[in-house]
């Protein structure tokens, strides 16, 4: 069974950074991209960052180029999201996503807060 646990979440200042973390089982991590999607309050899930199998091709949503950085582990099965200068209107649960078999699987996400 595919499965996502993202962590990492919390309420940090503006101008802050977390990194969320996804930790992935039941599939062969390193023979797929990685994804970071992002929903917030009455908005729709909105993709945020791609990273390729080998990770070396990574892509950005507009608003995370220069602030994020996606980073996967192939020999843990983990992916990272680093988040440097957080703002307000980055809170929203962060999810990882994969899509083994041709369908989107996602875990159960992280919440992230930025507020002062």
């Amino acid at each position: 069974e595919v499965q996502f646990v993202e962590s990492g979440g919390g309420v940090v200042q503006p101008g802050g950074s977390l990194r969320v973390s996804c930790q992935a089982s039941g599939f062969t991590f390193s023979s797929y991209p990685i994804r970071w999607y992002r929903q917030a309050p009455g908005k729709e899930r909105e993709l945020v960052a791609t990273i390729s199998f080998a990770g070396n091709n990574k892509d950005y949503s507009d608003f995370a180029k220069g602030r994020f950085t996606i980073i996967r582990d192939n020999v843990k099965n983990i992916a990272y999201l680093q988040m440097n200068n957080l703002r307000p209107e980055d809170t929203a649960v962060y999810y990882c996503n994969a899509r083994p078999g041709g369908r989107d699987h996602y875990g159960q996400g992280t919440q992230v807060t930025v507020s002062s």
